[in-house]
């Protein structure tokens, strides 16, 4: 079959399409002919060599890729033949979502049905339970303020309709007017280019934040820090895109009686249960019309470098996939 393998760490174009063995399921797994594989941030890091840690121990070289949609064409010994055919979501072990075939453990898998196409399920998957997750953390109730740091990403597409849907009023920052155009469909109340000077005094204008999502950290989310409100506010700070974390003293939190949370989908996905109650509730709101996948990239397996690269730009809007 054909995959991209990462033979050393570095650029994008180490990425490189080759013929590798069809991996088998062994108990408690299951195979899948991939239809679409999505891309993490998290994997160009990983790709680059700034995170190594994060193969879990795997050695060069790799088939990096974990969440995937397709087709179940073969179960592991012990394993429901029933599933054979059956359309899904799943999560590999880590690694292998980039290739034709994946191997993944049975307990990942989520059914989707008929009436959502596989490449859209997967833009929903492991980010629209993150974005559950994340509104579950910070409390967000029918009149909440919330602003959304990189709304136009992956998380932050999802999120924006999330948060609408909850009677919330969306305050939407991303770079650039392709983005802010794309933010306003989506149902976004507000919407400001945090790239421009002045962007605080945007958000603002509208009245106090009570919730701030930062994937972004650095100064970008610490001017959002300075605009919760006091007493009430509160910022969920889930990853750090800018490459600095967001920089906050304890006294300011108290002074101010402000919360900071610190969120990882991880612990999510330690609970297979949980995270599959939240993934099928985004994919029947998607297959019901009431929520919609955003797919702003497609790159065929031998373009994976470009799809790196347009991530690390970034250039990209909601989620960027590779189709085999």
């Amino acid at each position: 079959m054909r995959a991209v393998v990462l033979h050393e760490f570095g650029p994008p174009a180490n990425l490189r399409v080759a013929d590798v063995p069809t991996p088998r399921p062994a108990a408690g797994e299951v195979a899948v002919q991939v239809a679409a594989a999505g891309i993490q941030f998290l994997e160009t890091q990983v790709r680059a060599g700034t995170m190594p840690g994060a193969l879990g121990g795997a050695r060069l070289p790799v088939i990096l890729g974990k969440e995937i949609a397709g087709l179940v064409t073969e179960v592991g010994p012990g394993g429901d033949p029933a599933l054979i055919g059956t359309r899904v979501l799943a999560s590999t072990a880590g690694l292998g979502g980039y290739a034709e075939t994946a191997v993944v453990p049975a307990e990942t898998l989520v059914p989707v049905s008929d009436g959502l196409g596989l490449p859209e399920a997967v833009a929903l998957y492991r980010y629209g339970v993150t974005a559950q997750g994340l509104i579950r953390a910070a409390r967000v109730t029918a009149g909440d303020r919330v602003l959304v740091l990189a709304a136009a990403g992956a998380v932050g597409t999802v999120l924006v309709q999330l948060l609408k849907r909850a009677g919330a009023t969306v305050v939407a920052a991303a770079g650039g007017q392709r983005k802010l155009a794309l933010l306003r469909e989506l149902g976004a109340g507000h919407v400001v280019d945090y790239t421009q000077p002045g962007w605080t005094d945007q958000a603002r204008a509208g009245g106090p934040v009570d919730v701030v999502f930062d994937h972004v950290g650095g100064a970008p989310g610490r001017d959002a820090f300075e605009l919760l409100t006091p007493g009430a506010g509160r910022q969920i700070i889930f990853g750090f895109s800018s490459g600095a974390p967001l920089d906050v003293r304890p006294a300011e939190l108290v002074g101010r009686g402000l919360t900071l949370t610190g969120f990882s989908a991880g612990f999510l996905w330690r609970r297979p249960a949980l995270a599959r109650e939240l993934a099928t509730e985004v994919l029947d709101l998607a297959a019901a019309g009431q929520l919609t996948p955003v797919i702003g990239q497609r790159f065929p397996l031998d373009r994976a470098a470009d799809a790196h690269a347009a991530i690390e730009a970034r250039g990209t809007v909601g989620k960027t996939l590779l189709i085999p």
